[in-house]
């Protein structure tokens, strides 16, 4: 069985699954709170299905982008348990796993979420699943950009946020509610992409494996005083 961790956002993921086929799920709103969280509902999800942590075989886990705390979190998390447990790590992108829930609905999937600083993150891809690839790779961008690079017919999915219905707006897509397929990139969708790069030999190594920020925080060293 493996387990899929998702802590990209204030929503958080996690389910557990056979050969990427779901056999339990768990997805809650997280406030941000997801060192505290997270592995008591992983915890949860294990003894509902009577699983021990003994019996997972791979651990799959979104990357990114999104909260930086929450990120490290969510692959801190997931490397801890392969490395301590000896089984293989895959890591999935975030917008990757928004546009995989639209596979088949026979056009461009553009998965975007708002990234502060009036941009945003976004990436497109095409299926259907057995032909599942990527056509423009995760970046920045302000939301005329992205509207001016979209190959026509793109559905948009992503997080319902306000503040991205406003920049979606500005960027000329109206009605917005109307064009934005909801998503919560739950973690179902990770397990089967997990699932399928690992049978694929496209595991991660544990101890190189990363969150993807598209861009640095907003932080530097102390200043002395």
């Amino acid at each position: 069985m493996e387990l899929s961790i998702d802590t990209a956002s204030d929503w958080a993921s996690v389910a557990l699954s056979h050969e990427g086929h779901l056999l339990g799920e768990v997805t809650w709103r997280c406030h941000r709170e997801h060192s505290t969280q997270l592995m008591p509902m992983v915890e949860t999800l294990l003894s509902r299905l009577r699983v021990d942590k003994g019996e997972l075989s791979a651990v799959f886990v979104c990357t990114g982008p999104g909260s930086y705390a929450a990120l490290r979190v969510g692959v801190s998390t997931a490397k801890g348990l392969a490395f301590a447990l000896g089984i293989p790590i895959v890591g999935v992108g975030r917008l990757e796993i928004e546009a995989y829930q639209y596979a088949a609905c026979g056009r461009p999937v553009c998965a975007l979420h708002r990234a502060g600083r009036g941009e945003i993150a976004w990436a497109v891809y095409q299926g259907p699943k057995a032909e599942w690839r990527e056509v423009a790779p995760p970046r920045l961008s302000p939301p005329e950009e992205v509207m001016a690079q979209l190959p026509a017919g793109t559905l948009l999915c992503g997080e319902e946020d306000d503040a991205l219905e406003a920049l979606l707006l500005e960027g000329g897509v109206e009605p917005v509610k109307s064009a934005v397929a909801p998503s919560r990139r739950r973690a179902d969708h990770l397990a089967e992409l997990g699932w399928r790069r690992l049978a694929a030999g496209q595991a991660d190594d544990v101890r190189t494996l990363v969150p993807m920020y598209l861009r640095e925080p907003a932080i530097g060293p102390q200043r002395q005083g």
